[in-house]
């Protein structure tokens, strides 16, 4: 069953509120032109999942991971190519080689992980208003066909029938909620702890509650949590849309020993130009956050040739130049309607959800989330 309302809207805070006065009262517009002038940075959209908002007691999916329905992405789109200069990533790559300032006002679409979704409906949207995007994915799951880790994780917490959950990997160990949506806050907090683990004992921890609960992973894919094909992946390049790495497991790379994590970087540097032939090479890391990637990832994902790089840590760039393996970006959430939308790329300093602390901002460094 699915829904095109938000019934499951986030409360607005006094953010929101700002970014609504603002819309309603006309003042976007002016302050969009005195930002412009003033604020030359740049601003990259992340996206996850477009689809119908669908009911949170039926569905047996990470809610968390839809970033908009196919009506609000395309209302969000119109506005990016009205009001903003939308540019593929591999422009703002060649303009930081070249040493030349960005256009004011650019905007890069992205999107992370590879779920169909982005084929059937963020690409025809994209096709249809001319704008460019980039969409990070995951080459072990486009290989494979396999639901997308910790997502499974999520669906299996909501389905098994164990009475308890028993995580001595993260010393929890408690009775399974009945309910659907305590069932849903207990794989949050799963899914928070975990990632402060080694990314192959998450990836041990998932396959062990696989085998525990027999719900395997790689019987048949669910339709609510299939990933992209390379024929898909093929039709969407050949069209102008650029494809990127999200490593080839979707591993926390920071989690990693040094010859997996080049393992990791590499083989989807492989495996997309086996694919889809030459092309920039562009990186979005697995998870996003500070905890996810450092000086030694950088590093790594640099000597592999790789362009750019992309965080989930939420921000603009006022230099891009200057942290071009750690890109902030302005993460789009299903709650978020049209006014929070404008006033967020009207007003991102104000208006956009902080993440934890950055760290340095240099080329040297990660600047400091999924």
């Amino acid at each position: 069953m699915v829904s095109e309302s938000t019934h499951d809207v986030k409360s607005t805070g006094i953010r929101e509120r700002l970014g609504e006065f603002c819309y309603s009262a006309g003042l976007l517009s002016p302050l969009q032109r005195v930002r412009s002038w003033w604020h030359k940075d740049l601003r990259i959209l992340a996206y996850h999942r477009v689809m119908p908002l669908p009911d949170p007691d039926s569905y047996d999916f990470d809610m968390e991971l839809i970033s908009a329905t196919p009506e609000g992405f395309r209302e969000q789109m119109l506005l990016v190519k009205e009001r903003y200069r939308p540019m593929r990533l591999s422009d703002v790559a060649a303009a930081i080689d070249a040493g030349h300032a960005l256009p004011p006002d650019t905007v890069v679409i992205t999107f992370d992980d590879g779920y169909d979704d982005n084929y059937h409906i963020a690409f025809p949207i994209l096709q249809e208003l001319g704008i460019p995007a980039t969409f990070f994915v995951s080459t072990g799951h486009i290989d494979s066909g396999r639901p997308y880790a910790y997502d499974w994780l999520v669906h299996m917490i909501l389905m098994t029938g164990a009475a308890r959950l028993e995580l001595p990997e993260l010393g929890m160990d408690m009775p399974m909620p009945v309910g659907r949506a305590a069932r849903r806050a207990l794989a949050t907090s799963v899914l928070d702890h975990m990632k402060e683990i080694s990314a192959l004992a998450q990836a041990g921890m998932i396959r062990r509650l696989e085998k525990e609960w027999h719900m395997p992973s790689d019987a048949a894919v669910p339709a609510d949590c299939r990933p992209m094909t390379w024929d898909q992946l093929r039709e969407m390049h050949a069209a102008g849309l650029e494809i990127g790495s999200h490593g080839v497991n979707h591993w926390m790379l920071s989690k990693l020993p040094l010859d997996e994590l080049e393992r990791e970087v590499r083989d989807s540097r492989d495996a997309l130009l086996r694919e889809l032939g030459p092309m920039p090479l562009l990186m979005s890391y697995p998870v996003g956050s500070n905890r996810a990637f450092d000086r030694q990832v950088i590093e790594v994902t640099r000597s592999a040739g790789f362009d750019v790089a992309c965080s989930y840590i939420s921000g603009t760039n006022p230099q891009p130049a200057a942290n071009r393996y750690s890109l902030y970006r302005l993460a789009v959430e299903r709650y978020i309607g049209k006014r929070w939308f404008a006033a967020m790329l009207t007003m991102p300093g104000l208006i956009n959800h902080p993440t934890p602390a950055h760290l340095a901002t240099s080329d040297e460094a990660p600047s400091c989330s999924h």
